[in-house]
């Protein structure tokens, strides 16, 4: 008798500790990794966005200081936009 309590013990033991495996893996499968999953693609497109104004105001600051260069050796700056001067060739 007492080796089927003990027996049986440990099987309902296993049944428990199974059945708790089973429920943090599928939690952790399917809120966890798909929660972190997101976050990282938010902390990604953040980070993008950084990048991309960072960019933006090196190109501003450079092309005030080209323009400010011409400025000095008497060359007038093209409008924004128009661009450098005309190419006599395709490429």
């Amino acid at each position: 008798m007492r080796i089927l309590t003990r027996a049986g013990s440990t099987l309902l033991t296993g049944l428990v500790g199974a059945a708790a495996y089973d429920a943090v893996r599928t939690t952790i499968t399917r809120d966890g990794l798909h929660e972190g999953a997101v976050t990282a693609f938010a902390w990604g497109i953040r980070g993008k966005r950084r990048a991309e104004v960072a960019a933006e105001q090196l190109r501003l600051a450079t092309g005030d200081l080209v323009a400010e260069a011409r400025a000095r050796t008497g060359e007038q700056s093209p409008p924004p936009g128009v661009g450098d001067v005309a190419h006599d060739h395709d490429h």
